[in-house]
Protein backbone atom coordinates (compact mmCIF):
# COMPACT_ATOMS: atom_id res chain seq x y z
CA UNK A 1 0.00 0.00 0.00
CA UNK A 2 1.44 3.45 -0.87
CA UNK A 3 2.88 5.38 2.08
CA UNK A 4 0.89 8.11 3.76
CA UNK A 5 1.62 11.65 2.63
CA UNK A 6 1.57 14.06 -0.28
CA UNK A 7 2.46 12.22 -3.49
CA UNK A 8 3.98 14.06 -6.46
CA UNK A 9 6.08 12.50 -9.19
CA UNK A 10 8.54 10.05 -7.62
CA UNK A 11 8.26 11.76 -4.25
CA UNK A 12 6.24 11.40 -1.06
CA UNK A 13 6.24 14.15 1.57
CA UNK A 14 5.15 12.79 4.93
CA UNK A 15 3.95 15.67 7.15
CA UNK A 16 3.89 13.64 10.37
CA UNK A 17 7.18 11.74 10.12
CA UNK A 18 8.82 14.87 8.68
CA UNK A 19 10.56 13.21 5.79
CA UNK A 20 10.75 13.37 2.02
CA UNK A 21 11.00 10.08 0.13
CA UNK A 22 12.11 9.52 -3.42
CA UNK A 23 11.12 6.08 -4.68
CA UNK A 24 10.97 5.06 -1.02
CA UNK A 25 14.46 6.38 -0.20
CA UNK A 26 14.75 9.30 2.27
CA UNK A 27 15.99 12.59 0.83
CA UNK A 28 18.25 14.70 3.04
CA UNK A 29 16.57 18.01 3.97
CA UNK A 30 17.02 20.15 7.06
CA UNK A 31 13.96 21.16 9.07
CA UNK A 32 13.66 24.67 7.64
CA UNK A 33 13.81 23.54 4.04
CA UNK A 34 11.36 20.71 4.74
CA UNK A 35 8.93 23.30 6.10
CA UNK A 36 9.38 25.43 2.98
CA UNK A 37 8.67 22.46 0.70
CA UNK A 38 5.63 21.52 2.78
CA UNK A 39 4.27 25.05 2.47
CA UNK A 40 4.60 24.91 -1.32
CA UNK A 41 3.07 21.43 -1.58
CA UNK A 42 0.11 22.25 0.67
CA UNK A 43 -0.67 25.17 -1.63
CA UNK A 44 0.02 23.36 -4.92
CA UNK A 45 -1.00 25.47 -7.89
CA UNK A 46 -1.13 28.66 -5.81
CA UNK A 47 1.39 31.47 -5.56
CA UNK A 48 3.29 31.50 -2.25
CA UNK A 49 4.84 34.89 -1.61
CA UNK A 50 7.90 35.88 0.40
CA UNK A 51 5.78 37.09 3.33
CA UNK A 52 4.23 33.65 3.78
CA UNK A 53 7.65 32.01 3.77
CA UNK A 54 8.84 34.48 6.41
CA UNK A 55 5.83 34.01 8.66
CA UNK A 56 5.37 30.23 8.35
CA UNK A 57 8.90 28.92 7.71
CA UNK A 58 11.24 31.47 9.29
CA UNK A 59 8.64 32.42 11.95
CA UNK A 60 9.17 36.15 11.21
CA UNK A 61 12.91 35.90 11.91
CA UNK A 62 14.54 38.59 9.72
CA UNK A 63 16.34 37.00 6.78
CA UNK A 64 17.62 38.26 3.46
CA UNK A 65 16.11 37.46 0.09
CA UNK A 66 19.19 35.36 -0.57
CA UNK A 67 18.18 32.94 2.22
CA UNK A 68 14.89 32.16 0.45
CA UNK A 69 16.64 31.97 -2.92
CA UNK A 70 19.17 29.50 -1.51
CA UNK A 71 16.34 27.47 0.03
CA UNK A 72 14.50 27.16 -3.29
CA UNK A 73 17.75 26.40 -5.10
CA UNK A 74 18.50 23.49 -2.77
CA UNK A 75 14.92 22.18 -2.95
CA UNK A 76 15.20 22.12 -6.73
CA UNK A 77 18.46 20.19 -6.46
CA UNK A 78 16.86 17.60 -4.18
CA UNK A 79 13.85 17.28 -6.51
CA UNK A 80 15.98 17.14 -9.65
CA UNK A 81 14.21 20.23 -10.95
CA UNK A 82 15.40 22.87 -13.40
CA UNK A 83 14.56 26.53 -12.84
CA UNK A 84 14.49 27.24 -16.59
CA UNK A 85 12.13 24.32 -17.33
CA UNK A 86 10.48 23.54 -14.00
CA UNK A 87 8.44 20.45 -13.27
CA UNK A 88 7.95 21.13 -9.57
CA UNK A 89 8.79 24.68 -8.42
CA UNK A 90 7.99 27.60 -10.68
CA UNK A 91 9.40 31.08 -10.04
CA UNK A 92 6.96 33.98 -10.27
CA UNK A 93 9.39 36.91 -10.69
CA UNK A 94 9.20 39.54 -7.94
CA UNK A 95 6.31 37.73 -6.26
CA UNK A 96 7.26 34.28 -5.02
CA UNK A 97 7.03 30.64 -6.04
CA UNK A 98 4.38 28.16 -7.13
CA UNK A 99 4.38 24.34 -6.87
CA UNK A 100 3.15 23.19 -10.30
CA UNK A 101 3.28 19.39 -10.09
CA UNK A 102 0.14 17.35 -9.52
CA UNK A 103 -0.22 16.54 -5.82
CA UNK A 104 -2.36 13.81 -4.27
CA UNK A 105 -2.88 13.06 -0.59
CA UNK A 106 -2.95 9.39 0.29
CA UNK A 107 -3.71 7.88 3.66
CA UNK A 108 -1.48 4.86 3.19
CA UNK A 109 -1.62 2.08 5.75
CA UNK A 110 -1.81 4.33 8.80
CA UNK A 111 -5.21 5.65 9.93
CA UNK A 112 -5.51 9.42 9.87
CA UNK A 113 -5.93 11.18 13.19
CA UNK A 114 -7.02 14.36 11.49
CA UNK A 115 -9.02 14.47 8.27
CA UNK A 116 -8.13 18.13 7.65
CA UNK A 117 -5.45 17.36 5.00
CA UNK A 118 -8.21 16.15 2.70
CA UNK A 119 -9.55 19.69 2.42
CA UNK A 120 -6.27 21.35 1.66
CA UNK A 121 -5.70 20.31 -1.93
CA UNK A 122 -8.50 21.27 -4.32
CA UNK A 123 -8.52 17.91 -6.12
CA UNK A 124 -8.99 16.15 -2.77
CA UNK A 125 -11.70 18.56 -1.64
CA UNK A 126 -14.00 17.64 -4.51
CA UNK A 127 -15.60 14.23 -4.49
CA UNK A 128 -14.17 11.78 -6.97
CA UNK A 129 -17.55 11.35 -8.64
CA UNK A 130 -18.08 15.06 -9.18
CA UNK A 131 -14.55 15.49 -10.50
CA UNK A 132 -14.92 12.64 -12.98
CA UNK A 133 -18.30 13.96 -14.13
CA UNK A 134 -17.00 17.48 -14.67
CA UNK A 135 -13.89 16.32 -16.51
CA UNK A 136 -15.87 13.93 -18.70
CA UNK A 137 -18.52 16.58 -19.37
CA UNK A 138 -15.89 19.09 -20.44
CA UNK A 139 -14.26 16.56 -22.76
CA UNK A 140 -17.64 15.76 -24.30
CA UNK A 141 -18.26 19.43 -25.02
CA UNK A 142 -14.78 19.72 -26.54
CA UNK A 143 -15.53 16.75 -28.79
CA UNK A 144 -18.81 18.40 -29.77
CA UNK A 145 -16.93 21.53 -30.79
CA UNK A 146 -14.64 19.43 -32.99
CA UNK A 147 -17.70 17.70 -34.46
CA UNK A 148 -19.27 21.05 -35.26
CA UNK A 149 -16.22 22.15 -37.24
CA UNK A 150 -15.90 18.82 -39.03
CA UNK A 151 -19.62 18.51 -39.75
CA UNK A 152 -19.83 21.97 -41.29
CA UNK A 153 -16.74 21.32 -43.40
CA UNK A 154 -18.03 17.98 -44.69
CA UNK A 155 -21.48 19.44 -45.24
CA UNK A 156 -20.19 22.21 -47.46
CA UNK A 157 -17.93 19.79 -49.34
CA UNK A 158 -20.93 17.52 -50.03
CA UNK A 159 -22.96 20.54 -51.23
CA UNK A 160 -20.25 21.60 -53.72
CA UNK A 161 -20.79 21.56 -56.65
CA UNK A 162 -24.52 22.32 -56.37
CA UNK A 163 -26.94 19.50 -57.01
CA UNK A 164 -28.97 19.58 -60.25
CA UNK A 165 -31.73 22.17 -59.97
CA UNK A 166 -29.97 23.81 -57.01
CA UNK A 167 -31.85 21.74 -54.42
CA UNK A 168 -30.65 19.69 -51.53
CA UNK A 169 -27.54 21.70 -50.61
CA UNK A 170 -28.90 22.88 -47.28
CA UNK A 171 -30.16 19.37 -46.53
CA UNK A 172 -26.72 17.90 -47.22
CA UNK A 173 -25.09 20.36 -44.85
CA UNK A 174 -27.68 19.67 -42.15
CA UNK A 175 -27.52 15.88 -42.42
CA UNK A 176 -23.73 15.64 -42.35
CA UNK A 177 -23.54 18.19 -39.56
CA UNK A 178 -26.10 16.32 -37.46
CA UNK A 179 -24.48 12.93 -38.01
CA UNK A 180 -20.97 14.20 -37.28
CA UNK A 181 -22.12 16.05 -34.17
CA UNK A 182 -23.95 12.99 -32.85
CA UNK A 183 -20.95 10.70 -33.31
CA UNK A 184 -18.56 13.31 -31.86
CA UNK A 185 -20.68 13.84 -28.74
CA UNK A 186 -21.21 10.14 -28.08
CA UNK A 187 -17.63 9.17 -28.86
CA UNK A 188 -16.31 12.12 -26.86
CA UNK A 189 -18.39 11.08 -23.86
CA UNK A 190 -16.92 7.58 -23.85
CA UNK A 191 -13.31 8.63 -24.40
CA UNK A 192 -13.51 11.51 -21.92
CA UNK A 193 -15.09 9.34 -19.25
CA UNK A 194 -12.37 6.73 -19.61
CA UNK A 195 -9.64 9.37 -19.35
CA UNK A 196 -11.34 11.10 -16.42
CA UNK A 197 -11.59 7.84 -14.46
CA UNK A 198 -7.92 7.07 -15.14
CA UNK A 199 -6.94 10.61 -14.12
CA UNK A 200 -8.90 10.30 -10.87
CA UNK A 201 -7.01 7.08 -10.12
CA UNK A 202 -3.78 9.10 -10.25
CA UNK A 203 -2.11 6.89 -12.87
CA UNK A 204 -0.88 8.89 -15.87
CA UNK A 205 -0.03 5.79 -17.96
CA UNK A 206 -3.65 4.72 -17.56
CA UNK A 207 -4.93 7.74 -19.51
CA UNK A 208 -4.17 5.99 -22.80
CA UNK A 209 -5.84 2.79 -21.60
CA UNK A 210 -8.84 4.70 -20.25
CA UNK A 211 -9.36 6.53 -23.53
CA UNK A 212 -8.97 3.31 -25.52
CA UNK A 213 -11.45 1.34 -23.42
CA UNK A 214 -14.00 4.17 -23.40
CA UNK A 215 -13.72 4.67 -27.15
CA UNK A 216 -13.95 0.95 -27.92
CA UNK A 217 -17.05 0.38 -25.81
CA UNK A 218 -18.93 3.41 -27.12
CA UNK A 219 -17.82 2.81 -30.71
CA UNK A 220 -18.94 -0.81 -30.60
CA UNK A 221 -22.34 0.01 -29.12
CA UNK A 222 -22.96 2.86 -31.56
CA UNK A 223 -22.07 0.67 -34.54
CA UNK A 224 -24.41 -2.10 -33.44
CA UNK A 225 -27.26 0.35 -32.90
CA UNK A 226 -26.56 2.07 -36.21
CA UNK A 227 -26.56 -1.19 -38.18
CA UNK A 228 -29.81 -2.28 -36.51
CA UNK A 229 -31.41 1.08 -37.29
CA UNK A 230 -30.45 0.92 -40.98
CA UNK A 231 -31.69 -2.65 -41.25
CA UNK A 232 -35.02 -1.72 -39.70
CA UNK A 233 -35.49 1.38 -41.87
CA UNK A 234 -34.04 0.29 -45.20
CA UNK A 235 -33.60 -3.47 -45.03
CA UNK A 236 -29.84 -3.20 -45.45
CA UNK A 237 -26.95 -1.45 -43.73
CA UNK A 238 -23.33 -0.48 -44.40
CA UNK A 239 -20.96 -2.79 -42.55
CA UNK A 240 -17.82 -0.67 -42.72
CA UNK A 241 -18.92 2.34 -40.69
CA UNK A 242 -16.87 3.48 -37.73
CA UNK A 243 -17.15 1.30 -34.63
CA UNK A 244 -15.27 -0.36 -31.79
CA UNK A 245 -11.89 -0.78 -33.52
CA UNK A 246 -11.86 2.83 -34.60
CA UNK A 247 -12.96 3.96 -31.15
CA UNK A 248 -10.20 1.95 -29.51
CA UNK A 249 -7.39 3.47 -31.58
CA UNK A 250 -8.76 7.00 -31.59
CA UNK A 251 -9.46 6.85 -27.84
CA UNK A 252 -5.93 5.59 -27.23
CA UNK A 253 -4.60 8.47 -29.34
CA UNK A 254 -6.56 11.00 -27.29
CA UNK A 255 -5.40 9.42 -24.02
CA UNK A 256 -1.80 9.42 -25.23
CA UNK A 257 -2.21 13.04 -26.26
CA UNK A 258 -3.49 13.89 -22.78
CA UNK A 259 -0.44 12.19 -21.29
CA UNK A 260 2.24 13.62 -23.57
CA UNK A 261 0.76 17.11 -23.67
CA UNK A 262 1.00 17.44 -19.89
CA UNK A 263 -2.73 18.08 -19.48
CA UNK A 264 -2.34 18.33 -15.71
CA UNK A 265 0.66 20.68 -15.71
CA UNK A 266 0.09 24.36 -15.13
CA UNK A 267 3.24 25.36 -17.04
CA UNK A 268 1.90 24.05 -20.35
CA UNK A 269 0.09 26.56 -22.55
CA UNK A 270 -3.18 25.67 -24.24
CA UNK A 271 -1.48 26.01 -27.61
CA UNK A 272 1.19 23.47 -26.64
CA UNK A 273 -1.39 21.08 -25.21
CA UNK A 274 -3.59 21.37 -28.31
CA UNK A 275 -0.67 20.81 -30.69
CA UNK A 276 0.59 17.68 -28.94
CA UNK A 277 -2.87 16.21 -28.51
CA UNK A 278 -3.70 16.96 -32.16
CA UNK A 279 -0.55 15.19 -33.34
CA UNK A 280 -1.38 12.05 -31.32
CA UNK A 281 -5.03 12.06 -32.38
CA UNK A 282 -4.16 12.66 -36.02
CA UNK A 283 -1.65 9.81 -35.99
CA UNK A 284 -4.27 7.51 -34.44
CA UNK A 285 -6.80 8.48 -37.13
CA UNK A 286 -4.33 7.65 -39.89
CA UNK A 287 -3.51 4.29 -38.27
CA UNK A 288 -7.22 3.45 -38.26
CA UNK A 289 -7.39 3.88 -42.03
CA UNK A 290 -4.14 1.96 -42.59
CA UNK A 291 -5.67 -0.95 -40.67
CA UNK A 292 -8.76 -0.93 -42.86
CA UNK A 293 -11.07 1.03 -40.57
CA UNK A 294 -13.04 4.19 -41.25
CA UNK A 295 -13.69 7.42 -39.42
CA UNK A 296 -16.43 9.84 -40.48
CA UNK A 297 -15.34 10.54 -44.07
CA UNK A 298 -14.86 6.84 -44.73
CA UNK A 299 -18.17 6.01 -43.05
CA UNK A 300 -20.00 8.50 -45.29
CA UNK A 301 -18.36 6.84 -48.29
CA UNK A 302 -19.60 3.46 -47.04
CA UNK A 303 -23.12 4.88 -46.85
CA UNK A 304 -22.87 6.12 -50.43
CA UNK A 305 -21.77 2.69 -51.63
CA UNK A 306 -24.67 1.02 -49.80
CA UNK A 307 -27.21 3.68 -50.85
CA UNK A 308 -26.03 5.07 -54.23
CA UNK A 309 -29.02 7.42 -54.37
CA UNK A 310 -27.84 9.30 -51.28
CA UNK A 311 -26.30 12.77 -51.60
CA UNK A 312 -23.78 12.73 -48.78
CA UNK A 313 -20.69 11.60 -50.66
CA UNK A 314 -17.34 13.32 -50.17
CA UNK A 315 -15.77 12.32 -53.46
CA UNK A 316 -14.63 15.90 -54.04
CA UNK A 317 -11.94 15.46 -51.38
CA UNK A 318 -10.26 12.82 -53.53
CA UNK A 319 -9.74 15.37 -56.29
CA UNK A 320 -7.32 17.26 -54.04
CA UNK A 321 -5.07 14.18 -54.10
CA UNK A 322 -5.60 13.21 -57.73
CA UNK A 323 -7.95 10.35 -56.85
CA UNK A 324 -11.31 9.38 -58.23
CA UNK A 325 -13.67 9.48 -55.28
CA UNK A 326 -12.51 9.17 -51.69
CA UNK A 327 -9.39 7.12 -52.28
CA UNK A 328 -7.00 5.75 -49.65
CA UNK A 329 -4.79 8.85 -49.57
CA UNK A 330 -7.73 11.24 -49.28
CA UNK A 331 -9.34 9.10 -46.58
CA UNK A 332 -6.09 8.87 -44.59
CA UNK A 333 -5.66 12.64 -44.80
CA UNK A 334 -9.26 13.20 -43.72
CA UNK A 335 -8.84 10.77 -40.85
CA UNK A 336 -5.73 12.60 -39.70
CA UNK A 337 -7.59 15.91 -39.60
CA UNK A 338 -10.60 14.32 -37.88
CA UNK A 339 -8.43 12.67 -35.25
CA UNK A 340 -6.44 15.86 -34.68
CA UNK A 341 -9.56 17.99 -34.22
CA UNK A 342 -11.21 15.45 -31.95
CA UNK A 343 -8.16 14.95 -29.71
CA UNK A 344 -7.37 18.65 -29.44
CA UNK A 345 -10.97 19.47 -28.58
CA UNK A 346 -11.24 16.79 -25.88
CA UNK A 347 -7.85 17.38 -24.24
CA UNK A 348 -7.99 21.18 -24.24
CA UNK A 349 -11.51 21.16 -22.78
CA UNK A 350 -10.46 18.69 -20.08
CA UNK A 351 -7.38 20.78 -19.27
CA UNK A 352 -9.56 23.87 -18.83
CA UNK A 353 -11.89 21.93 -16.54
CA UNK A 354 -8.96 20.54 -14.57
CA UNK A 355 -7.47 23.99 -14.20
CA UNK A 356 -10.73 25.23 -12.72
CA UNK A 357 -11.06 22.20 -10.42
CA UNK A 358 -7.49 22.53 -9.18
CA UNK A 359 -7.63 26.26 -8.60
CA UNK A 360 -6.91 26.61 -4.88
CA UNK A 361 -8.23 30.14 -4.57
CA UNK A 362 -10.80 32.31 -6.25
CA UNK A 363 -14.35 31.71 -7.36
CA UNK A 364 -14.24 27.90 -7.45
CA UNK A 365 -12.97 27.57 -3.91
CA UNK A 366 -15.06 30.44 -2.57
CA UNK A 367 -18.29 29.11 -4.02
CA UNK A 368 -17.76 25.70 -2.45
CA UNK A 369 -16.60 27.01 0.92
CA UNK A 370 -13.25 25.22 0.74
CA UNK A 371 -10.21 26.13 2.76
CA UNK A 372 -7.89 28.15 0.54
CA UNK A 373 -5.10 28.88 2.97
CA UNK A 374 -2.37 26.70 4.35
CA UNK A 375 -3.10 28.10 7.84
CA UNK A 376 -5.68 27.07 10.39
CA UNK A 377 -6.42 23.38 10.16
CA UNK A 378 -3.33 22.59 8.11
CA UNK A 379 -1.09 19.89 9.56
CA UNK A 380 1.81 21.72 11.19
CA UNK A 381 5.29 20.52 10.38
CA UNK A 382 7.05 22.17 13.21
Amino acid sequence: MPPRGYHFGQFVLDPEDRRLLRDGVPVDLNARYLDALALLVRNAGSLVGKDRFLSEVWKDVPVTDEALTQCIRLLRQRLGDDASRPHFIETVPKHGYRFIAEVNWREGSAPAEDSAPHTLHPSAALSALRRVAMMAGAGTLGAGGAGLIGGLAYGFVAATPPLPGGGGAASSVFVLLWLTLAVAFVGGAGVSLGIAIAEAAGKRPWLTLGGAVGGMIVGGVVKLLGIDAFNLLFGQSPTGITGGLEGLFLGAGVGLGATLSGMGRSDRSLRSVAARAALCGGAAGSVVVLLGGHLMAGSFEQLVQTFPQSRIGLAQIGGLFGEQGLGPVAEAASAFVEGALFAAGVVVAMKLARRDLDRPEGRSAASSGLVTSGRGSAPRLG
